[in-house]
């Protein structure tokens, strides 16, 4: 069984909506950043911190794309975008971005899904339903 992690973009969010394109692109930036910890640290941390290759199919295109590891204790993590109806007193629809564990996946790719869902629902101000249930606020609340 696969388990789900949702980042879900809410009014206090920096963005409203978010295409698939952007979350690659933060995915691109995460791994800069973490690339440069490591020639600080004099280390190769970048192949540490973003064991995976994006990867995309042609069924996938614009709304979901795959990590695909080649290293030991790491197998694949999906990562999608999508949109509900919110039904509160504005009527609203959502915007999140969903990481999805598939069969296969190891405790590393859980840990590793963590550690993206957390930058993401940061850099995005957002509010992050993780794989266990529980739910973390990265949003200004009222």
């Amino acid at each position: 069984m696969s388990l789900s992690a949702y980042i879900k973009l809410v009014p206090a969010s920096t963005k409203q909506d978010i295409t698939i394109d952007e979350v690659k692109e933060l995915f691109t930036y995460y791994k800069e950043i973490t690339s440069k910890t490591g020639t600080q640290l004099g280390w190769e941390y970048g192949s540490a911190a973003f064991p995976y290759d994006l990867k995309e199919k042609e069924e996938g295109k614009g709304t979901w794309f795959y990590l695909k590891s080649q290293e030991r204790g790491y197998n694949a993590l999906v990562v999608g975008v999508g949109s509900e109806e919110i039904e509160d007193e504005n009527q609203h629809t959502q915007s999140f971005i969903q990481v999805v564990l598939p069969e296969g996946s190891t405790y590393g790719d859980k840990g590793k899904g963590n550690e993206f869902c957390k930058f993401l629902a940061k850099k995005l101000e957002a509010e992050l339903h993780l794989f266990n249930g529980r739910t973390m606020y990265y949003y200004k609340r009222k």
